[in-house]
C-alpha cells in the first residue's frame, strides 16, 4: 500500500486532483472514501494527501455522489492496491463478524454485497431478475455501492438494445445549514434579542449575542423593536408586548421533513439567509425490457481477419460506435481569442479590397507619431503622462528633408489655405522616440509613399497591431492595446463615400444599427465618432472613430489636391470582450489570463451569432 500512496502523493504534489487542475471526480471520491478507514494517517510523510483529504472534507456527502464520473486505468489500478491492502488489514475483523449469528435478510444482503462490485451490471440483471424493478438510489444505499457506480452500470447494460427499459427522475430534499440547525433548536437571532433586550430595553453595545447584526435587523424589520439614541449611544427597545418565534417552529418542520407545509416565499426567504438549502437527487427508474436477459455477451470491439476467415463474425454481437462522444482533444496549440478577432476583421478586409500595411515599427519618431499627422508639439497626448517616451535610443534623425520643412512650415507659419498653429516648431521634440501611441504613424508613412509615385494610383489599406498608452489601468484600459485602422485614398472622396464605406464594414462584422456624431481630432475634418446600438446593454456605445484627412497633413506629403483619404479605428479588445463577453480587459490580455479560457473557446464569426 505504501508504494501506492507514494505514487498519489507524487501525483497531487504536481496537481490538486487526481485527474489535474480543473476539479474533484468519481475517482477523487473512492479514494478519499478508502483513506477515511486509514487509522493514524501520517500527514507529515504524505503532506499532499492531507491537503487534499482536508478539502473534499468541506465536502457534504450528496456533494462526493455528485463528483463526474471519470475513468483512469492508472489511478484505478493505484486505488485498487489501496483497497486490497486495507481489506487484508481489517480481515481478523470480518471473521469475528462470522461467528455472529445473523438472519436470513441479513445473509441474503451479505450474500449480495460479496459480490464483485466491479460488475455492476452484473449485480443489477440479478437484483432484476428477483424483483423486475429497481430505484438507481434505493439499489445504491441498500448495496452500499456509491450511486454515481449504480449509474455507470446501468448505462453500460443501456449498450444492448431493449435489456432494460429507464426513467429519469429527481427529488428534492432541503436541508438545514448549521445556521439553521442552530435556529431550530435554540431559536432565531430575532426572537433571541428580543428576549434579550428586556421590557426595559439595553443598550446595543451591552448585549453579547452572536449574530447581534443580523438579529437587529431582522427584528426591525417585523416591527419588534426600535432604536433609541441616549447619550450613552444606542439603545434598543420592544415596541410589542409579545412575539412568537415562527422563524425557529418553521425550520423545525424542515428538520423533521415537513417542508412541504411551508410556503414557497418562507422557503425562498430561509434559502437567502443560508438557513438552509436545496438538494436534487437524480436517479433512474429501471424496469426489465423486452430482450431482458441475466447474463450480457460482452460485445466485440473490431472485427478481426479471423472472423471474417472462420465465419464466426456473424453469430458475435459488435459495440455500437457512439457518434456523440467528444473523443480525446489533439494535443496542440490553441489560438488566443484576440487572434481569432484579428483573424475575422483581416478577412473582412481583404474580402473589402484593403492590402495589409507593414507594422512591425513598435517605437516611432515623434515626427512620424505626430508631426506628420499635423498634431502641435503642445498637444496633451504628446505628454509623459500619456506617451511612453524611449531612453535609448532616445532621438532619430533620418527624416524626409524636404517634407521635414514642409512640415515645419505648415505648422509654424501656416499653408494650402490654413494659418497652422504659429508656434515656434521645434526639431529636437520631432526627434523624440516613442512607443508609437496609434498605428496612424504606419498610415503617414504608406501615404506619403504613396504620394512619391509618378502617378496617384487609388489605395485601400489596413493595420492591426499594438497600440501604447501611459495610461491607468483598469477594467477596461491597459497600456498595451490593439488598434484596427483603415485607411481610403482617392480622388473626390466625399463623407458620404466615407459613411457607405462604413456601414459596409461593420455589416460584415454583423453590426448593422449604426449612427455617426461630430467630434473633433486634430488631424481629421470633418471627423466622425462611429455609434452601434448594444442589444444586450439597450443603449448606444462607441466603437469607432474616424474622418477626412486635414490637408495640412496631406499636401505636404505631396498628394494631389483633389485626393481626399479618409481613415477610421477602431479597438481589437472591445468588440472580443463583447463576443466572447469578458468583463474585465486583464482577464483577456495580460498575466491574468485563464489559460483554461483560451483552449476552450470557440471560433469567432462575427456576422453570425
Amino acid at each position: 500500500m505504501e508504494t501506492a500512496l507514494l505514487a498519489i502523493e507524487t501525483r497531487l504534489t504536481k496537481y490538486p486532483f487526481l485527474t489535474g487542475f480543473e476539479k474533484p471526480c468519481s475517482l477523487d471520491r473512492v479514494l478519499f472514501i478508502q483513506l477515511k478507514n486509514i487509522e493514524n494517517f501520517d500527514s507529515k510523510k504524505y503532506p499532499s494527501i492531507s491537503r487534499w483529504k482536508n478539502y473534499l472534507s468541506s465536502f457534504s456527502e450528496a456533494e462526493l455522489q455528485r463528483l463526474p464520473l471519470v475513468k483512469c486505468a492508472e489511478l484505478s489500478v493505484l486505488i485498487k492496491q489501496i483497497i486490497v491492502a486495507l481489506q487484508t488489514q481489517k480481515a481478523p475483523q470480518l471473521e469475528l463478524e462470522d461467528k455472529i449469528e445473523k438472519t436470513p435478510q441479513d445473509k441474503k444482503i451479505q450474500n449480495t454485497i460479496a459480490m464483485d462490485t466491479t460488475d455492476v451490471p452484473q449485480i443489477l440483471l440479478n437484483w432484476l431478475n428477483e424483483h423486475d424493478t429497481c430505484d438507481s438510489v434505493d439499489v445504491a444505499e441498500h448495496l452500499k455501492i456509491p450511486h454515481q457506480k449504480i449509474i455507470g452500470g446501468i448505462k453500460s447494460i443501456l449498450c444492448h438494445d431493449g435489456v432494460i427499459n429507464t426513467e429519469d427522475y429527481s427529488v428534492s430534499e432541503y436541508i438545514l445549514s448549521d445556521e439553521g440547525k442552530l435556529m431550530a433548536k435554540e431559536g432565531s437571532h430575532e426572537y433571541n434579542l428580543y428576549q434579550a433586550i428586556g421590557a426595559d430595553g439595553k443598550l446595543l453595545k451591552d448585549i453579547k449575542l452572536p449574530n447581534v447584526k443580523v438579529a437587529q435587523s431582522k427584528a426591525l424589520e417585523a416591527k419588534w423593536i426600535a432604536i433609541e439614541k441616549t447619550e450613552n449611544g444606542p439603545k434598543l427597545v420592544r415596541k410589542v408586548d409579545k412575539v412568537g418565534d415562527v422563524v425557529s417552529a418553521d425550520l423545525k418542520k424542515v428538520a423533521d421533513g415537513k417542508a412541504e407545509e411551508l410556503e414557497k416565499a418562507t422557503i425562498e426567504a430561509f434559502k437567502k439567509r443560508k438557513a438552509l438549502s436545496v438538494q436534487i437527487t437524480k436517479g433512474l427508474k429501471v424496469s426489465k425490457g423486452p430482450n431482458f436477459v441475466t447474463t450480457l455477451e460482452k460485445p466485440e470491439l473490431d472485427l478481426t481477419a479471423e472472423m471474417l476467415a472462420n465465419g464466426s463474425w456473424a453469430t458475435k454481437s459488435f459495440k455500437k460506435y457512439n457518434f456523440d462522444a467528444l473523443g480525446i482533444p489533439p494535443s496542440s496549440g490553441h489560438y488566443h481569442p484576440l487572434l481569432k478577432v484579428r483573424t475575422e476583421f483581416r478577412q473582412i478586409f481583404l474580402e473589402m479590397g484593403f492590402s495589409e500595411m507593414p507594422t512591425n515599427r513598435y517605437v516611432e519618431s515623434s515626427f512620424w507619431n505626430f508631426d506628420a499627422l499635423f498634431q502641435p508639439q503642445q498637444h496633451p497626448a504628446r505628454d509623459a503622462h500619456d506617451t511612453f517616451f524611449v531612453s535609448d535610443p532616445a532621438i532619430s534623425t533620418k527624416f524626409p528633408e524636404e517634407y521635414l520643412e514642409r512640415v515645419k512650415k505648415v505648422h509654424a507659419k501656416g499653408g494650402y489655405g490654413s494659418i497652422g498653429y504659429q508656434y515656434d516648431w521645434k526639431i529636437e521634440e520631432a526627434q523624440k522616440n516613442v512607443l508609437r501611441t496609434h498605428t496612424t504613424a504606419i498610415s503617414a508613412r504608406q501615404l506619403y509613399l504613396l504620394a512619391q509615385q509618378k502617378e496617384f494610383k487609388p489605395a485601400k489599406m489596413f493595420s492591426i497591431d499594438r497600440v501604447f498608452r501611459n495610461e491607468t489601468l483598469d477594467a477596461t484600459h491597459l497600456a498595451e492595446f490593439h488598434q484596427v485602422e483603415g485607411v481610403v485614398a482617392e480622388k473626390n472622396l466625399s463623407l458620404g463615400h466615407v459613411i457607405g464605406l462604413f456601414t459596409e464594414f461593420f455589416r460584415k462584422c454583423g453590426i448593422e444599427n449604426l449612427k455617426f456624431k461630430p467630434t473633433y481630432n486634430p488631424y481629421t475634418e470633418p471627423s466622425m465618432e462611429i455609434f452601434a446600438y448594444h442589444e444586450g446593454l439597450k443603449k448606444w456605445v462607441e466603437i469607432g472613430n474616424s474622418g477626412l484627412f486635414r490637408p495640412e497633413m496631406l499636401l505636404p506629403m505631396g498628394l494631389p489636391p483633389d485626393v481626399n483619404v479618409a481613415g477610421f479605428g477602431l479597438s481589437l479588445e472591445r468588440p472580443t470582450m463583447i463576443r466572447y463577453g469578458i468583463s474585465n480587459i486583464r482577464e483577456l490580455f495580460g498575466p491574468k489570463v485563464n489559460i483554461e479560457m483560451i483552449y476552450k473557446n470557440p471560433i469567432c464569426r462575427l456576422e453570425k451569432e
